[in-house]
Formats: structure tokens, C-alpha cells, sequence
């Protein structure tokens, strides 16, 4: 997928509706849409509750239909309420953030307080389980919006925790929903160049859940494993390679493959490396290498800056690069309308996909994509190592979406008591403590719990 597109044209004009347009990923998913070989136009359609962000967007989508050529296909509407623009929605592309910027520092520093040290915090531990409770409700209702307004619609899911938004969407509602990431495309890239093989010479098998997936086999053209090539880079501690990714290089050697998600982001999904200081001296590092509070501290200023890209590019003063991104959402569109079948990774009810992980949750598999919309395929079974610990993530999945779905304050708090790294990080006494702190510091965008 790193061509122009798939040949053909397509069949008909298209409605795509971004929810949350003030994303950062409207600048990229809805410009790959434009850039679609063959397309018939349609409309574009914003939707953010945010009426200045929303302006911003629709001024840079406008912007970017002259600098693609597409001005006369596609039309650019706007609008707060998203009533206005469901009706007719042939794909939904979700990218909303629910009181972010006003919570993101007490998601990391109450939890900070008790010794649960995030780099992110937005998919598991407690941050990710407070995001969940503040968007996962907002979401049920848009779906459920959808369910009346554009009920044959798909919905592309951006948005995190992303394993907790879809599993919640596949219990609560009818719409079709498949959650994309960029880690599986990013991660095989990287991988290829730290073997010196052209990514169109590598084959891969990868499966597990978001952000904690395995590459159980990664291969050359020749069908030999690369795998030793890796682990050598890995067991040499001073290689670019090992400094690069100090967790996913030791979990490879200790687990025998590689995991989707980035250093930092992936030691909030395990036990051990983030329970002391000496610990998070020994195998992280800046930024998204394992960095403490590094999104909490960074968050306001990255999205200031986003804003300020985007009045750069409407004004002329930042390229808009005319060419496709590696994200999935166009090329999911294109391959549907064009039936022109593609490979993609996607966030989907296990239903068997992988057979020893639990059969009602959300995994990362390989989906065939065609006119018949994504459909997952079966992987098999993943080794028990590391199944296991997918297991242990989704138990705390598990709950988080029940209780979202079901507005269980009390089936939130023992989510956070089987998260892994705050299970390893704190008794169930001092769990319970912060929770409560927790839901009091951030009651008033709780509301679907609290009233």
C-alpha cells in the first residue's frame, strides 16, 4: 500500500463524515481519500463540537481540494451537531477526544502519586481506563445516532483506547466497526530496515491486540527467518537498533518476537519495567522510548502546534504533500467501492480469529478487504508466552467495556485492579484510593456515570 492507488474507477460519489475533525488524523485520512484514483467526488463532512478547530479543518480540507486537483468533485460541509450530517454517511471516520487537555494531567499524576509511572497513558493503565470512561460513552451514543441515520455506513476507528472503543462498539451496537492503528505498517517498515531488506522482500505473520501484537515470524525473500539477524542487534546493548527500542528489543530476546507498539507505550502494558526508578533507568529512555509524564507534558503544546501547522498550510506557508499516507482508512475505502481486494490489520471481534485468546474480545489480525466490506481472517493459535500476556490486557479490556456499556463505576474500579502494571505497582486498598480520587477529580466529565 505504499503506491498511488488501486486501477479502476470508482462506482459512485461518496459521503465521508470525520467525527472529531480537529484530529490530526483529518489532515491525512480525508486528504488520502481525495487523492483515490478514479473517485467520483462526494462530500466531505466535518463534524467537531470544538466551532474554532472545526473552522480550522474545514478551511484546510477546502485548501487541500485545490492543491489535489479535487475542488470540483468534492464539496466540504461543517457542522457542530452531528444530527446534521449522519444522513447519508457511507463511511465515518472517528477521531473524537472527550475533555483531554483538561484531564490529561490528573490521568497522569494521580496515578503518579501511588508509583504508576505512564509515558502515555491513554489506551491502558489508568489513564487509558479514565479515557475510556470519558469517550467510550460519547461514542456508544454517536453509534447509536448512526444506527438510525446511516445504518449501512463503516466506521474507521482512530480514536483510543482503541481496544476498548471497539470491543464496546461490537457488544452495544450493529454498525460495522473495524479500529485502525499504524503500528503494524510502521513496525514492519522499521524491522526491514534493520535488516537491510526491502520491505517488498519481507514476509511477515503478525497477530494479538492493539499496540501488543507479535510478529511471530518475519522472514526474507527467501524464506529465512531474520529473526537472528535481530536478536544479535538486540543482545548488543550499545546498537542503534537495542537504544532505539530498549523494551521491544529485551521482550523479543526474553519472548522470541516483536511487538507492534513502541518502547515506551508498550511498558505500560506489562509488568515489568516501569515499577521503580531503577528499572525505568535501566530500560527506557526519552520520549517514546519510555519517557515518565512524556504525553501528559507535551500534549497542549503538540496540539497548539498542530493548529498553528495548519494555519501555516492554508496560508501557503507549509507544503500540503500531494501523495497518500500509510494509514488505512482510503485504502479501505477504495479497496470496498473498487472491489479491488487489499490486506490490512484491523481491530475486530475475536470470534475465533485467535484461538486462545478469549473468544468476546477485540484482537489485531489480518482482514481481507473487498465489496463485502473487512473481514478478519483466522491466525490460529499464538505461542502460550505471548497469548498470555494478550490475555492479561484483555481482561482489564474486558471489564473497562462492561462498565462503560453498563455505567459500572464498580466494575471500573476492578478493571484498574487487573491492569498489569498498576496490579504491579499497588494492593487492591491503594487502587481502590486512586480510583476514587480519580472519579472525583475528574466528576464533571463523567457525567455518564454520575449524572
Amino acid at each position: 500500500m505504499t503506491g498511488t492507488g488501486l486501477p479502476g474507477a470508482m462506482p459512485r460519489p461518496l459521503n465521508v463524515t470525520m467525527l472529531g475533525a480537529g484530529s490530526f488524523f483529518t489532515n491525512s485520512v480525508l486528504k488520502d481519500v481525495l487523492l483515490i484514483p478514479g473517485n467520483q467526488g462526494g462530500e466531505l463532512r466535518l463534524v467537531d463540537i470544538d466551532g474554532d478547530r472545526l473552522a480550522l479543518a474545514a478551511e484546510l480540507m477546502q485548501k487541500t481540494l485545490e492543491v489535489t486537483g479535487q475542488a470540483e468533485r468534492w464539496k466540504v460541509r461543517a457542522s457542530v451537531d452531528r444530527l446534521e450530517l449522519l444522513p447519508g454517511s457511507d463511511y465515518l471516520v472517528n477521531s473524537i477526544e472527550v475533555s483531554g487537555l483538561e484531564c490529561v494531567r490528573i490521568d497522569n499524576d494521580l496515578p503518579l502519586e501511588y508509583g504508576i509511572s505512564q509515558n502515555i497513558g491513554d489506551t491502558i493503565g489508568p489513564g487509558g481506563l479514565f479515557k475510556a470512561l470519558r469517550t467510550v460513552p460519547v461514542w456508544l451514543e454517536i453509534l447509536r445516532d448512526a444506527e438510525r441515520l446511516c445504518p449501512n455506513a463503516q466506521v474507521l476507528n482512530y480514536t483510543n483506547p482503541m481496544n476498548v472503543m471497539c470491543l464496546a462498539a461490537h457488544r452495544a451496537t450493529r454498525m460495522k466497526v473495524v479500529g485502525l492503528c499504524h503500528s503494524v505498517q510502521g513496525t514492519s517498515r522499521m524491522l526491514a530496515g534493520y535488516t537491510d531488506v526491502p520491505y517488498e522482500q519481507v514476509q511477515w505473520q503478525c497477530a494479538g491486540i492493539n499496540h501488543l501484537a507479535w510478529f511471530t515470524e518475519f522472514n526474507g525473500p527467501d524464506g529465512q527467518s531474520l529473526y537472528p539477524h535481530l536478536m544479535a542487534l538486540a543482545r548488543d546493548r550499545a546498537s542503534e537498533f537495542a537504544k532505539a527500542e530498549p523494551v521491544r528489543s529485551d521482550m523479543m530476546l526474553h519472548f522470541g518476537a516483536f511487538i507492534t507498539e513502541s518502547s515506551g507505550h508498550l511498558s505500560e502494558y506489562l509488568p515489568y519495567y516501569r515499577t521503580s526508578k531503577a528499572l525505568i533507568e535501566r530500560y527506557t529512555d526519552t520520549g517514546y522510548r519510555g519517557e515518565e509524564s512524556f504525553y501528559a507534558n507535551n500534549w497542549p503544546r503538540w496540539r497548539m502546534e498542530q493548529d498553528q501547522a495548519r494555519r501555516d498550510m492554508i496560508a501557503g506557508n507549509k507544503e500540503i504533500k500531494n501523495e497518500r499516507s500509510l494509514e488505512y482508512g482510503a485504502w479501505i475505502i477504495e479497496a470496498i467501492e473498487k472491489n479491488a481486494p487489499i490486506t490490512i490489520y484491523g481491530n475486530v471481534a475475536n470470534e475465533g480469529c485467535i484461538e486462545n485468546l478469549p473468544s468476546d474480545g477485540c484482537v489485531e489480525v489480518a482482514c481481507l478487504v473487498n465489496h463485502n466490506g473487512v473481514q478478519p481472517t483466522r491466525f490460529g493459535r499464538l505461542p502460550k508466552p505471548m497469548a498470555a500476556i494478550c490475555d492479561w490486557n484483555m481482561r482489564m479490556f474486558d471489564l473497562a467495556a462492561d462498565a462503560c456499556i453498563h455505567r459500572d463505576l464498580g466494575m471500573a474500579k476492578h478493571a484498574l485492579m487487573l491492569d498489569p502494571l498498576s496490579a504491579a505497582c499497588c494492593a487492591p486498598a491503594a487502587l481502590s484510593e486512586l480510583f476514587d480520587r480519580m472519579v472525583e477529580a475528574e466528576r464533571a466529565y463523567l457525567t455518564a456515570f454520575l449524572g
